[in-house]
């Protein structure tokens, strides 16, 4: 130690009073002095008193200021100043310094630190700290913040420290400027001696490392979760039997679904508490090791819930190995594992109950089915099976369970609701348990599987059934229908082309005529309901299609309702018949306006919906693919979800008796269903309705051939000859035609049916210009019989009439025959001579 004597403190700062005051006024004084020589002594001696009076009455002022406390002594004041005082017994080195290097100010603890100073000789901190690199680095970053007017602070290491015999001293120093009013700006030095402290640190980190340590290699697994599932901790013993990187935990790489197989990670989000409530849960699930293998493990979840809300908190998880070969009881672990592994793998939810309901035990397939009913409390604060069933189907599993709980081992499968998401159904299978091996307090076990998709495939398979025959029926009424509207309409014909305008029968036939015609619609409707009408399907871009239908469709919805059209861009091309489409577009659009008697808005939307997006429109039926969809909007009162059900029934109507057939959407529902595309329905009460109608997307290759549609000449000369073989089975139809084109000069030979007709063409020698036949006949179709005939060598051209499709016999016809023609049922006499007149004598056998 040195024997130095240090002073208590280094004060260099300026003192308040100045030696130039004090001069000048001696200097005046003496001024005086001369001045009152120069006056008569009279005059002299009375200012001499007056001063001396004016001086005595000064001093005697000063003297009560000073007894009073109003005036101090300028050296005096400072060295007793309570803020000087703190300073100088500070435990932390305070220097202050001026400019750049004069020091005005040393409180003892630096002088202290600065060691063996001279007297008058404070070091600088440059001085003090004079040493290695990296300390004199420090410094003169502090000094930098200095010289710029800023704070700063370091910790600095130095060997051997400033006092003391201890090998390493930890010195923290810091530097922050002084604003001093009128004076030089200074600069405050703070140096605290933190070596305890930093010693205090490393033995804390020390500590912890070695719990760490510890706990990393515990004999048992354990890792933390975040609530969101983020895995926060993992020891390392756990890391090593997952095959882990430690370095991926705690930096948001690792979740629990990545170490959980199956639906494990719904048993952690199932355990539920009150608040303030600490729970402990016990789980035998398998865990995930990073290659995918399975690693079975019993569980010991601790999770706390927030006291103010409940919420749940970070859990902490206790690992045990259970894989083969952990302990000596192998035999019977083994078989708690293979049990253990199958009761949370099995993808049936289980649990086991007791006879209130209340829930033991459940598997992780049951935490994924029953969230609400693992989370919600009976009086008994557990969770109860009741609260995942809806309150309809309770009565019938509170019944099975009870017949459990008395043993009995027939009880019936109960279905039910599922609470939670909308529509959600499930099957429960009740069982009987054994007490002893449940561990007491259960008194059934209970298996589950969901419902819901094969509920919903099986009522849209009932209502495709119900559809299908509803068509089947409707397409068989439609085509008797079209052989007495045949009859009607030519025997019409027959009967105006007897009469004139003038007859006063003439109006009465012209009646009949047009409400034939109008009963031709309603049963095109029917057709087009059971997708058995004709389609002439043309390649569409459907935003040109839509914009030359916006006249017809503005009209269609007159001056109370606003028509928009948004299409989307780029639109894929479809393959569909305008015709019908346009047909389509229209019955959606009044339906729609019919919904708004009071004015609304109609939008009509297109867009492109790629085969990823479908799942989205919650359509199970709808087939993933790439679509155009086109969507008709209203703002109407929407419809009623029980009349939902049937709007695609035909003569299903809620309008006014005479108001609507009840036949528009069954025939938007067949055409639609005709091009291969799909119609669906969103409505809610009160707030409007959607119809979205998808229509596959059409890709062109060199098959496609732009098809233009060439307007026919009117035929001036309907007469003809030629031998015509007409084949029909309706004889109204059949007497029709066979007098119209005997009336035209065509010889005609009639046949009722198919065999018939092989009869008359071989008692006719061959000699046929054409053949006109209905399809669908007894004994043989029309499709059979053009097959016999081309095996007796009739190489005539044919003639197919029929109430029904085209589409619907052509795969019917013999191998290789393409070229034939086609009249739909019912026509007129007109367009069954003009049919003939361009077929005839086309084909003819030689």
């Amino acid at each position: 130690m040195s024997n130095v004597t240090i002073p208590a403190a280094v004060d260099r700062t300026e003192r308040a009073g100045s030696p130039g005051l004090v001069l000048l006024l001696a200097l005046l004084l003496v001024g005086a002095a001369i001045a009152f020589s120069l006056f008569p002594r009279d005059e002299a001696t009375r200012l001499i008193l007056a001063l001396v009076t004016l001086l005595a009455v000064i001093g005697l002022c000063a003297l009560f200021g000073y007894a009073v406390g109003f005036l101090r002594l300028a050296g005096h004041a400072a060295r007793n100043d309570v803020t000087k005082l703190i300073g100088d017994t500070a435990a932390e080195g305070l220097l202050v310094t001026e400019g750049d290097a004069r020091i005005i100010y040393a409180n003892a603890a630096y002088l202290a630190l600065a060691r063996g100073h001279e007297a008058g000789n404070v070091p600088s901190v440059e001085r003090v700290f004079a040493g290695p690199p990296e300390v004199s680095e420090a410094i003169y970053r502090l000094a930098q913040a200095a010289r710029e007017g800023k704070r700063g602070a370091e910790e600095i290491r130095l060997s051997p420290p400033l006092q003391g015999d201890a090998p390493v001293g930890w010195y923290r120093v810091r530097v922050r400027p002084l604003e001093r009013p009128a004076r030089r700006p200074a600069t405050l030095w703070t140096i605290a001696d933190v070596t305890r402290e930093r010693e205090r640190h490393e033995n804390v980190f020390q500590e912890l490392q070695h719990a760490i340590d510890f706990l990393d290699h515990a004999p048992a697994g354990f890792f933390a979760a975040e609530p969101d599932g983020a895995i926060s901790y993992m020891n390392g013993t756990l890391a090593g039997w997952l095959d882990y990187d430690l370095t991926q935990v705690g930096s948001g790489g690792l979740k629990l679904a990545d170490i959980v197989t199956n639906d494990g990670a719904a048993l952690f989000a199932s355990v539920a508490g009150r608040p303030g409530d600490v729970k402990t849960e016990l789980f035998d699930i398998d865990l995930k090791r990073r290659g995918g293998q399975s690693l079975p493990v019993r569980l010991l979840h601790r999770v706390a819930f927030a006291s103010d809300d409940g919420t749940a908190g970070p859990s902490r998880t206790l690992v045990i190995n259970r894989a083969p070969g952990e302990d000596s009881k192998e035999d019977l672990r083994a078989a708690q594992v293979r049990f253990a592994r199958f009761f949370n793998a099995t993808p049936m939810a289980i649990a086991s109950v007791d006879r209130t309901g209340r829930i033991t035990r459940s598997n992780p397939a049951f935490a994924r089915l029953f969230p609400e009913a693992l989370k919600a409390a009976t009086g008994t604060g557990a969770p109860s099976i009741y609260a995942g069933i809806g309150e309809r189907d309770r009565p019938a599993l509170e019944a099975a369970i009870a017949a459990a709980f008395e043993g009995r081992g027939d009880i019936v499968p109960v279905d039910g609701a599922l609470t939670g998401a909308p529509d959600r159904s499930g099957r429960f299978f009740v069982s009987a348990a054994d007490d002893e091996q449940t561990g007491g307090g259960a008194s059934a076990t209970i298996f589950a599987l969901e419902t819901t998709e094969q509920r919903t495939l099986q009522e849209n398979f009932v209502q495709s059934q119900k559809m299908q025959a509803i068509g089947q029926l409707a397409g068989g009424v439609a085509h008797d229908f079209n052989n007495v509207l045949t009859a009607i309409i030519g025997f019409s014909d027959l009967l105006l082309a007897k009469h004139r305008p003038t007859d006063p029968s003439f109006q009465d036939i012209m009646q009949i005529r047009q409400v034939a015609n109008r009963a031709a619609a309603l049963v095109r409707r029917l057709l087009a309901f059971s997708r058995r009408q004709t389609l002439r399907p043309q390649i569409l871009q459907l935003g040109d299609e839509l914009s030359e239908w916006q006249m017809l469709l503005k009209r269609i919805v007159g001056e109370k309702v606003e028509l928009e059209m948004k299409h989307g861009r780029d639109l894929w091309l479809v393959k569909a018949d305008g015709n019908q489409l346009e047909q389509v577009i229209v019955n959606l659009v009044v339906n729609a306006c019919d919904a708004m008697p009071g004015g609304g808005k109609v939008t009509i939307r297109t867009r492109n919906v790629a085969a990823a997006e479908c799942a989205g429109f919650g359509e199970a039926s709808l087939t993933p693919a790439e679509y155009v969809v086109v969507e008709v909007e209203d703002s109407g009162h929407g419809i009623p979800a029980e009349i939902k059900a049937k709007i695609f029934e035909p003569f299903f109507t809620t309008k006014e008796v005479g108001k609507g057939t009840g036949l528009g959407l069954s025939m938007v529902y067949g055409i639609v269903k005709q091009t291969g595309g799909y119609v669906f329905c969103h409505s809610e009460v009160g707030r409007g309705t959607v119809f979205r109608i998808f229509l596959p997307r059409h890709v062109r290759s060199e098959k496609d051939e732009v098809k233009k549609e060439v307007a026919k000449a009117p035929v001036a000369d309907l007469t003809g000859h030629g031998t015509i073989l007409l084949v029909e089975d309706e004889e109204a139809v059949r007497a029709f035609g066979a007098r119209a084109l005997a009336s035209r000069g065509y010889t005609v030979l009639e046949a009722a049916t198919g065999v018939e007709a092989l009869q008359v063409v071989e008692k006719a020698k061959g000699r046929i210009d054409l053949v006109v036949s209905d399809v669908v006949m007894p004994e043989m179709d029309g499709p059979t019989m053009l097959g016999e005939l081309r095996k007796r060598g009739i190489k005539a051209k044919i003639v197919f009439v029929s109430g029904y499709a085209e589409e619907a016999f052509q795969k019917n016809l013999p191998e290789g025959e393409v070229d034939f023609a086609f009249l739909a049922k019912p026509f007129s006499l007109k367009q069954l001579i003009e049919c003939v007149k361009g077929n005839v004598g086309l084909g003819r056998a030689a």
